[in-house]
């Protein structure tokens, strides 16, 4: 048993740099007591993925981030790995559907209407996985739990098709564990000595369990196994953890009230799907305008530029691409205090950032910024810019709304020594420029002395009017 107690926050929940995700504001319990597994697990806390205004998932699509939809994909017996997707997805073409009636429970249900071991039905009357809250799947209950009928129904069908391996005493003397030793210890072979499990759905749809679904390694004899599917004591509930969906891609599809079962190895989810190694999220319907606008920046930046691992590369500058749905009239006159807030959340000088343009685009600006090293002709550490990148790429820098939706499209970095090149490029064009500045002033300067001096000689007199002889001068 286990419980969990705490307070209800509120932060910033970032899905991390595989993820095209912006960081969302959600409500969330913050755990202060925790019991029993959650307390002694390696994991620390739970993800709510139900039902009801506090879940993630409602919280998110509520805000339209994404579609009603999640998927989650866990890890074998002997290989780990897994994968969530958050949104929809297009299903694998021979995924098997279950009905899910939300107001059945407040649980995530399916419609289980038979038990078959080894190809043969189980004798149980399909109202037995109706009770209390009918068969639900539970991603974060470790095993599987049977009313009492049909548990002793499944026992003893599994009994039958094993009687050629031994019964041994289970792992732990405070459970009566049902272990078998005998079938080797590859997961791969154990096909060979225990049988297929098939769960039969009302639609007529069969989700097919391997031995791994609902078998777990004796933690003290090599080559054992014990069944993961149990009594579940007085209550009538079904309960499916996470043991009969190893190696299975389950998608929750809670726009359609179904889900699917989709049996791979997952591990190797991307490639079988033939997906890149990070799902689309999904994009609510867009004006012709906004699309557009998708087309002006760069997408998809790269999470981190090789360059920062290179023991030989000296990072000069870092320069980034950011866009904003503010127009550029708008944005021209508080890029300082934009650079500011920009500085703050990177944790940087202001002397460090420098701007190097603006541009209109059609659905407001794009931004080009430059950081620098604290100190000229120094270096950035490859520290510091790990810092900055991974901020960037994870979208953990925050900007105020008052600046319109701002998001960092692109980032690289450039060498010290081509900055030095362009520091010293750019010394060069202006003391060319001071050179050209002083050497047409005094050219100004000469003429206009010698306009003066010229002007002084041919001064005009008024007629009549009779200049001293000591002013006259022989010519």
């Amino acid at each position: 048993m286990s419980t969990s107690s705490g307070v209800l926050s509120e932060d910033l929940v970032s899905f991390g740099n595989l993820s095209e995700l912006p960081p969302q504001r959600a409500v969330f319990g913050c755990e202060n007591v925790e019991t029993g597994d959650l307390y002694s697990q390696h994991a620390d806390g739970i993800m709510g993925m139900g039902r009801g205004d506090l879940s993630i998932m409602d919280q998110l699509v509520g805000k339209g981030v994404i579609s009603d939809s999640f998927s989650l994909c866990y890890g074998g017996m002997e290989i780990g790995g897994g994968a969530m997707v958050l949104g929809g997805m297009s299903p694998p073409s021979d995924m098997v559907f279950t009905q899910s009636n939300p107001m059945r429970s407040p649980y995530y249900n399916i419609d289980l209407k038979e038990l078959h071991v080894g190809g043969k039905p189980l004798a149980l009357n399909p109202k037995v996985f109706d009770g209390k809250h009918g068969s639900i799947l539970d991603s974060g209950t470790t095993y599987a739990y049977l009313p009492d009928e049909a548990f002793l129904a499944f026992k003893n069908a599994i009994m039958k098709e094993v009687q050629s391996l031994k019964q041994i005493h289970g792992p732990d003397p405070k459970y009566n564990d049902i272990c078998f030793y005998g079938a080797g210890s590859e997961i791969s072979q154990l096909s060979s000595s225990f049988p297929a499990v098939e769960f039969v759905f009302g639609n007529g749809q069969k989700l097919t369990l391997s031995p791994e679904n609902y078998l777990f390694r004796h933690s003290k004899v090599r080559g054992a196994y014990c069944l993961g599917i149990f009594q579940n004591g007085r209550d009538s509930t079904t309960l499916l953890g996470g043991i009969v969906v190893r190696n299975t891609l389950v998608m929750y599809d809670r726009e359609h009230s179904r889900i699917g079962f989709w049996k791979t190895n997952c591990s190797e989810l991307w490639e079988r799907l033939h997906l890149p190694s990070s799902a689309a999220p999904w994009v609510p319907p867009t004006s012709d305008k906004t699309e557009n606008h998708t087309n002006e920046v760069t997408a998809n930046p790269s999470p981190m530029p090789p360059e920062v691992d290179n023991p030989e590369f000296q990072i000069g500058q870092i320069t980034l691409d950011m866009s904003s749905s503010m127009n550029i009239s708008d944005l021209k006159p508080r890029l300082g205090e934009l650079a500011q807030f920009i500085v703050h959340q990177l944790d940087i000088n202001i002397i460090q950032i420098h701007l190097l343009g603006i541009n209109s685009m059609q659905n407001g600006s794009l931004i080009k910024w430059a950081i620098f090293p604290r100190v000229p002709g120094e270096y950035i550490s490859k520290s510091s810019a790990k810092d900055i990148i991974s901020q960037l790429s994870e979208h953990r820098v925050q900007l105020p709304d008052s600046f319109g939706s701002c998001q960092f499209t692109a980032w690289h970095v450039e060498s010290q020594e081509k900055r030095r090149r362009w520091l010293k490029h750019n010394v060069l064009v202006v003391l060319a420029l001071a050179v050209t500045f002083l050497a047409g002033l005094s050219v100004l300067v000469a003429w206009l002395l010698w306009r003066w001096r010229h002007h002084s000689l041919n001064a005009y007199k008024p007629v009549g009017v009779a200049i001293p002889e000591r002013e006259l001068q022989p010519l």
